[in-house]
């Protein structure tokens, strides 16, 4: 069993062998200037594809770069704003506060004293409303 393998040459292979060789000269040698020709072409469209996605991949990013710029601009305004919101929200809005604490004050004041009575009382034995069974006064 022998096996044929057939060798591709390249282009520039081809060109010199066209050269070398007298009888397939001429066709060697046109289809390896073909062959040279279209590599180059191929060659230049893929650096063309290459400067093309990169100009888009500039693109992309200066756009990304201008987003990311008008975002910090924007929260460096919220961030320098933020003292006057928070003073804003520290003001009383209503001066109701000591009059508010007063009545709170009174109000505790007579709970304290309403419990000091009332467990006052509870400590003190109330009297029986049944006569002694033993008498109270001693004998002589």
């Amino acid at each position: 069993m022998s096996s044929k393998t057939d060798v591709r040459l390249s282009p520039s292979q081809r060109l010199s062998r066209g050269l070398k060789y007298s009888a397939v000269g001429p066709v060697d040698v046109t289809r390896g200037t073909v062959g040279l020709s279209w590599q180059g072409a191929r060659s230049a469209a893929g650096g063309i594809r290459r400067r093309i996605d990169k100009s888009r991949l500039a693109k992309e990013f200066a756009d990304a770069q201008d987003a990311i710029t008008q975002e910090f601009a924007a929260a460096q305004e919220v961030l320098a704003n933020l003292p006057q919101v928070i003073a804003d929200a520290r003001e009383p809005k209503h001066r109701r506060r000591p009059f508010v604490l007063a009545v709170v004050g009174a109000v505790a004041l007579a709970g304290g004293a309403v419990a000091f009575t009332i467990v006052r009382r509870s400590m003190q034995p109330e009297p029986s409303s049944l006569a002694p069974s033993v008498d109270v006064a001693p004998k002589p």
